[in-house]
């Protein structure tokens, strides 16, 4: 099973920008978590690849997401994504999670929806085409966007064994 992380604009800068809303840790950190939260694969399940990509532009992001119901590379079985300022402004980005049928998760780092210093930040796009939303555990946001993903994907029997009868 694959699971695409995607962060949108200024992304690219965790650790750096803003330490006081985002942490003073990269995506080195996150991907860590996440290795740990999953653990190594039960008997007969298939293991999680995970593929990350940070784009600051728009058309980069749903080229991205546009490959991941192809076959061959790019191809994703869900994902975790974090549209940075994105969220409350991109229709583009909606439209292309609604038709791709991938699974995705909505990621924010900060509560988006507690900050108040600009009315717009409480507003998502991309919330209604995704199967959740997690956002204000700091770099936490992607290991429980991950584990969401891999469970409900499991529990769709996308990655199931064939049965014979």
């Amino acid at each position: 099973m694959k699971i695409l992380i995607l962060n949108g604009p200024n992304l690219g800068a965790l650790g750096r920008r803003q330490p006081e809303i985002y942490g003073n840790d990269g995506m080195d950190a996150a991907f860590a978590m996440i290795r740990d939260m999953l653990g190594p694969p039960r008997p007969g399940e298939e293991p999680v690849e995970l593929d990350y990509f940070q784009s600051n532009h728009e058309g980069e992001l749903i080229d991205r997401l546009e490959k991941t119901r192809q076959d061959g590379p790019g191809h994703a079985d869900g994902v975790a994504f974090n549209a940075g300022a994105y969220t409350h402004t991109s229709l583009a980005l909606a439209d292309c999670l609604a038709w791709i049928d991938v699974p995705c998760v909505e990621v924010h780092i900060s509560n988006v929806f507690a900050r108040t210093e600009d009315p717009i930040r409480r507003q998502s796009h991309m919330a209604k085409k995704c199967i959740g939303v997690i956002s204000g555990f700091g770099l936490m946001s992607y290991a429980l966007a991950v584990l969401a993903l891999v469970r409900h994907i499991r529990e769709q029997g996308r990655n199931s064994p064939s049965v014979e009868i």
